[in-house]
C-alpha cells in the first residue's frame, strides 16, 4: 500500500519513517528544497509541494499517484499569519482531489471545542472560539462533505516529546493561569501509534480525540514537570478549585484498542 503525507514536518518525518519501517511505500512532501534529499535518503519519494489559499506548486499529480491514503498534516500557520486563510488551502487540495477516491487522514486540534466546561468527548459538538480552531473545523467538514473521500479526523491534544514540551513556555512564568484546568497533552510516538492503528485497522470514516487519558491539573503537573526537568517552576494564581475547564477525553480509541508509549513525564 502507498501513502502519502503531505507535510513532512516535525510530526511527519518521522511518521514516514515509521510507516516504511512497517512495510508500506510512502510518499512525502516538504516546501524546503534543502529537504528533499534528507527525505530520499529516509526511503520516502519526496516532492516538492506548497499549498497556498490560490494554488498549489509542485506535482501534485505525481505526488498522488497510486496513493490510497493521503495524511493531510501541514499547520494552520496562522501565527505568523493572522490574516491566512487555512480553509482556502484545504480547498485547493479538495479540488486536486475531486475526481480520485482516496482515505484521508486529518491532522486537527482538540481546539476545536473552544472553552467548553465539562466532559468532551466525540460526541459533543465542536464550538471553537479562536480563528486557528474555527478553521480548523471548517476544513474538517469541507473534507467530510466530499462524496469521494472517505475522512478520518485525528483532534490530538498538545503535542510533545523529550525536546519540545510546554513546560519549557511556562518555566519561571508568574501568575500563570487556570492552576486547577486539566492538562491535555500526549507524545509523538503516540501520535504515530494512533495514526498506524487507524490504517492498520481501516478505520475510514472515523473521528478521534488522540489525548492521553491521564489529565492531571496545570499547576500541579507543570510544577512537576519543571522540577523532573531542573527548570525553574512556574508561579500559579491562586483560583477557585471549582475552575476546571473543559475535560477532553476519548470513546472512540477503544475501537483502536491502543495502549499508549509515553506517559505525560517521558
Amino acid at each position: 500500500m502507498k501513502i502519502a503525507i503531505l507535510g513532512c514536518g516535525w510530526l511527519g518525518l518521522p511518521l514516514a519513517e515509521h510507516l516504511i519501517d512497517q512495510g508500506f511505500q510512502v510518499n512525502g512532501s516538504t516546501t524546503s528544497e534543502e529537504k528533499l534529499a534528507l527525505l530520499q535518503q529516509k526511503g520516502i519519494q519526496s516532492f516538492l509541494i506548497e499549498v497556498t489559499e490560490e494554488k498549489i506548486t509542485g506535482d501534485f499529480e505525481g505526488f498522488l499517484e497510486q496513493v490510497e491514503i493521503l495524511i493531510i498534516d501541514i499547520p494552520p500557520g496562522l501565527r505568523k499569519n493572522p490574516n491566512g486563510n487555512f480553509t482556502k488551502k484545504i480547498d485547493q487540495i479538495l479540488q486536486k482531489m475531486e475526481e480520485r477516491s482516496l482515505k484521508v487522514i486529518f491532522v486537527s486540534s482538540t481546539s476545536v471545542y473552544g472553552d467548553h466546561q465539562g466532559e468532551v468527548d466525540e460526541t459533543i459538538p465542536a464550538e471553537p472560539e479562536t480563528t486557528s480552531g474555527k478553521q480548523l473545523l471548517a476544513s474538517e467538514q469541507l473534507l467530510q462533505q466530499s462524496e469521494n473521500l472517505q475522512v478520518t479526523v485525528i483532534r490530538f491534544a498538545g503535542l510533545f516529546d523529550e525536546n519540545r514540551h510546554p513546560v519549557k513556555f511556562l518555566s519561571g512564568r508568574e501568575n500563570v493561569k487556570q492552576k486547577y484546568h486539566f492538562v491535555h497533552l500526549i507524545h509523538k510516538c503516540d501520535c504515530i501509534g494512533i495514526i498506524t492503528s487507524i490504517i492498520e485497522k481501516d478505520k475510514f470514516p472515523f473521528l478521534l480525540n488522540a489525548v492521553y487519558p491521564y489529565n492531571p491539573n496545570r499547576g500541579n503537573y507543570y510544577t512537576e514537570k519543571a522540577l523532573q526537568q531542573n527548570l525553574p517552576v512556574p508561579i500559579f494564581q491562586e483560583e477557585s478549585p471549582g475552575k476546571k475547564g473543559k475535560h477532553i477525553i476519548s470513546i472512540n480509541i477503544s475501537y483502536l484498542n491502543y495502549s499508549f508509549q509515553k506517559d505525560l513525564f517521558s
